[in-house]
């Protein structure tokens, strides 16, 4: 999958997800700061980005992803 076409599919679903404008998510944005969510919020975005990419994020890997541009690559480097 193109790296745009990811970028506005994530952007879709989380904005739509957690009610917030897609323009705020920018990729060097902080991810709990922008959607505004805790641990247990962290755990519902993982899940969607599992169910719409088919991968799977292990918890250890969530350390290193802290803005959108972090998961973008994280995505872009374990799709199938």
């Amino acid at each position: 999958m193109e790296k745009t076409k990811l970028i506005d599919r994530v952007n879709e679903a989380l904005a739509e997800e957690f009610e917030i404008e897609i323009s705020t998510l920018v990729p060097d944005a902080n991810i709990k700061e922008t959607l505004d969510i805790d641990s247990l919020g962290l755990v519902d975005m993982v899940a969607l980005v599992e169910s719409l990419f088919g991968i799977k994020i292990q918890a250890h890997e969530m350390t290193g992803i802290l803005t959108f541009e972090n998961l973008y690559d994280y995505i872009c480097n374990n799709i199938k």
